[in-house]
């Protein structure tokens, strides 16, 4: 791969129970085994000013109605405003953790998924399975404490996540060779 340099992840998080907080940090884990610099914030302290600075984020709501929480959202609305298509190239995944099975969780991750889109940045799926019957199409997702294998798939989507933004980092720095 042509790309030499270091990757950059912010994982961002609203927990109100302290679930989507244990799974922030599992998906640290893994960007931080793929060879990521990995910074881990609470919605409210993330400091808009440095977003610039990292190549890709995980976001990480507790599924409230079926979507983000409101910390999250407003997190889009209001602090992030300014950036709004600035973050071309940047990588972006979701997680969420609800209160039941059926609570809303896939939803919770389109909505973080939209939000994402709308910034400029790019998504991915992933298709792995990391037990029988437990995937991550649109993102890491538990009912309610996460378990082992939803910390797996956490994990999972960190690594994933290092390894889309290297892509991309790679390409952007082979083009901009061949100008």
């Amino acid at each position: 791969m042509f790309f030499m340099g270091s990757i950059r992840i912010l994982v961002v998080y609203d927990s109100v129970t302290g679930n989507v907080e244990r799974m922030a940090y599992a998906v640290a884990e893994g960007a931080r085994e793929a060879g990521a610099i990995v910074t881990v914030n609470r919605v409210e302290e993330v400091d808009p000013d440095k977003i610039e600075s990292y190549d890709g984020f995980a976001f990480g709501s507790p599924t409230h109605y079926g979507v983000m929480s409101e910390r999250m959202s407003a997190f889009f609305h209001q602090k992030l405003s300014g950036y709004w298509g600035k973050l071309k190239y940047k990588v972006a995944v979701a997680f969420s953790s609800s209160g039941g099975l059926g609570g809303g969780n896939e939803m919770a991750l389109l909505s973080l998924l939209s939000a994402i889109l709308n910034f400029g940045m790019m998504t991915f799926g992933v298709p792995d399975y990391v037990a029988p019957g437990v995937t991550l199409h649109y993102g890491a997702v538990a009912i309610g404490k996460p378990d082992k294998n939803s910390l797996k798939a956490c994990r999972l989507l960190g690594k994933k996540l290092v390894e889309h933004v290297k892509v991309i980092k790679a390409g952007i720095e082979s083009l901009r060779k061949m100008t």
